[in-house]
């Protein structure tokens, strides 16, 4: 116990000081005086992320593109500035193209960031990244392989090649805007990007090919790392990117082990070190999310799991319990976020389940193939294809449904009826699948209310004739009394009473 609370201390004093750290460097860095002034600018960065639609109000998503950067030198009126600064860039066409690790110039309008955002500045780029350097990082490696991939898929259906680059490395710049609320309606939006999910389906795919292999546990451990470390590299080392590897290896020992106690310590480290490292997360929903869908997967998918009957295959069942389980904790966080109830959510996800396996995992073997050899990527990107295209048909088919999404009520009242109709679902559930220890349990409660029914009406008619008992005995004197024989040398008149003999 005190160990658990100086580790607890440990981490809340390094949070701590690392906001403190990012306020000062937003006051008193180099962008502070060029952002309260709102001039206009000429920036040299670096580029350090990947780029991602971003939406503007009454815009399409594919227009404006936003990446992280890391400041090399800011020109305002007519003064340079070098320093180090982290910058969000806003930018319109040409932006879709940068690469991590390329050094750009730029002009633009230097602007506040929002509360919880960990950089210094939001650049509003006037005008598209002319590219003076790019240094060799393995973010552009990545870029390279999504852009190789993305080229692959280009002779799929729209729905298709939009979708399985998203699935598959995240990229979702060709995903079509309908399919992209279609999957919003339905709540299949983790599908369109890299999340937990693909993490621990690769994780898993590397587990049990070692073990088909009969490697020793030790050594298929580390078979599954290195595989999953070189997805992570492939895809990007974002921080969406690795928060879905930590928490699909979280989820995906949670279901092999089986171990809810252990798994439940294993996922309270992963947050605490991913807050460690970057504890802007605490301000993040995709953060929030992951945890509580971990979370739901560690403590009710195997349990909502055992609950199917055993003649069910185990993979079905598992691909019921997780969407379920992960619903169930998410669904007050996305009412709050968004005030609409989405029935077929579940439904959806469970029919799409098998599915992305498929698309995860053939999707990912035709990555390196595209870049290397598109000719053999051929065969694997029109499996994977096919596979998300089902993806994309399901989403649609629930998403032209009468009530496919409801209204509901906002703020704490909203979550709290989420919480309340969460609770009512495991119930439900819990009673259909189990109806023998629920006839058991409510015959055992039908005996419990006769026997205190049948105690009540005892004593009820114990304190009834307790009272008519001393009614009697009180009233007696009030009974007619029967004359008895005369007794010798005793004279009565009428209406006096008996007097006693001398």
């Amino acid at each position: 116990m005190p160990a658990t609370f100086a580790l607890a201390c440990f981490f809340g004093a390094a949070v701590a000081v690392h906001c403190a750290a990012m306020g000062v460097q937003r006051d008193t860095g180099p962008l502070a005086q060029v952002v309260a002034d709102h001039s206009g600018v000429v920036m040299e960065i670096r580029i350090t992320g990947s780029p991602a639609p971003a939406t503007t109000p009454g815009q399409s998503g594919g227009n404006r593109w936003t990446v992280t950067a890391e400041l090399l030198a800011v020109t305002a009126n007519g003064t340079v500035t070098r320093g180090a600064a982290d910058v969000l860039i806003a930018g319109g066409d040409g932006w879709e193209k940068a690469q991590a690790g390329q050094v750009v110039r730029t002009t633009g309008t230097l602007r506040e960031v929002r509360d919880g955002q960990a950089q210094a500045a939001l650049l509003s780029a006037s005008s598209g990244p002319v590219v003076l350097a790019s240094q060799p990082d393995i973010r552009q490696s990545a870029s390279e392989l999504k852009h190789s991939f993305s080229a692959a898929t280009r002779w799929l259906p729209p729905d298709a090649a939009g979708l399985l680059p998203g699935m598959v490395t995240g990229d979702t710049s060709a995903l079509p805007e309908s399919l992209k609320t279609d999957m919003k309606t339905t709540g299949m939006t983790h599908l369109t990007a890299v999340s937990g999910a693909n993490c621990s389906l690769v994780l898993g795919g590397f587990i049990l090919l070692a073990r088909s292999l009969r490697l020793s546990r030790p050594l298929a451990a580390i078979i599954a790392a290195g595989g999953l470390m070189g997805f992570v590299a492939m895809v990007g080392p974002d921080p969406s990117v690795m928060r879905a590897a930590v928490m699909g290896a979280v989820g995906l020992a949670a279901l092999v082990g089986g171990l809810r106690g252990r798994s439940l310590t294993f996922l309270c480290v992963a947050a605490a070190i991913l807050l460690f490292l970057n504890p802007t997360m605490a301000a993040n929903v995709g953060f929030l999310l992951s945890v509580l869908a971990t979370l739901g997967i560690v403590l009710l998918a195997s349990r909502v799991a055992s609950w199917i009957p055993s003649r069910v295959p185990r993979w079905v069942a598992a691909g019921v319990a997780v969407p379920f389980s992960a619903q169930l904790l998410c669904g007050p966080v996305i009412v709050a976020l968004q005030p609409q109830f989405t029935p077929f959510a579940l439904i959806a996800n469970v029919v799409a389940g098998p599915l992305v396996a498929p698309v995860t995992i053939v999707g990912t073997i035709a990555v390196p193939l595209a870049a290397l050899a598109p000719g053999l990527a051929v065969v694997p990107v029109a499996v994977a294809g096919g596979c998300a295209a089902a993806v994309a048909a399901v989403a649609r088919f629930f998403a032209a449904l009468p009530g496919a999404t409801m209204p509901w009520a906002e703020g704490p009242s909203g979550v709290a009826a989420m919480v309340l109709c969460s609770g009512v679902s495991v119930t439900l559930l819990w009673m259909v699948l189990k109806p023998e220890p629920v006839l058991a349990r409510t015959m055992t409660l039908h005996a419990g209310v006769v026997r205190f029914l049948e105690r009540v009406t005892e004593r009820r008619h114990g304190r009834l004739d307790i009272c008519k008992e001393s009614s009697g005995r009180k009233h007696q004197w009030l009974l007619p009394r029967t004359p008895g024989p005369r007794t010798p040398g005793r004279t009565t008149s009428a209406g006096a009473m008996p007097t006693r003999p001398p």
